[in-house]
C-alpha cells in the first residue's frame, strides 16, 4: 500500500517528494500525490522527513509475514 497523507496537517513543503528514492510522489497544489503507487518501495523516507508527521502506512497482513 502506498503512503497516505493527512491533507489537513500537510504543510505543502514537498520534503516527502524530495526524499522519495523511487520518485513515486509528486507535489500538486492540493498536496502530495502518489503518482506511481505500484512503484512505492515502502522505505519510509517520506514519513521520516515529513515535518508535520502527516504520512501513514497501512500494510496488509501478507506483507508483514
Amino acid at each position: 500500500m502506498p503512503p497516505r497523507f493527512s491533507k489537513e496537517h500537510c504543510r505543502l513543503c514537498g520534503k516527502c517528494a524530495e526524499h522519495c528514492p523511487g520518485y513515486v510522489l509528486e507535489m500538486k497544489e492540493e498536496g502530495p500525490v502518489v503518482a506511481f503507487p505500484d512503484e512505492c518501495w515502502h522505505c519510509g523516507n517520506c514519513r521520516i522527513h515529513c515535518p508535520s508527521s502527516c504520512i501513514s502506512y497501512e500494510f496488509p497482513l501478507s506483507m508483514l509475514v
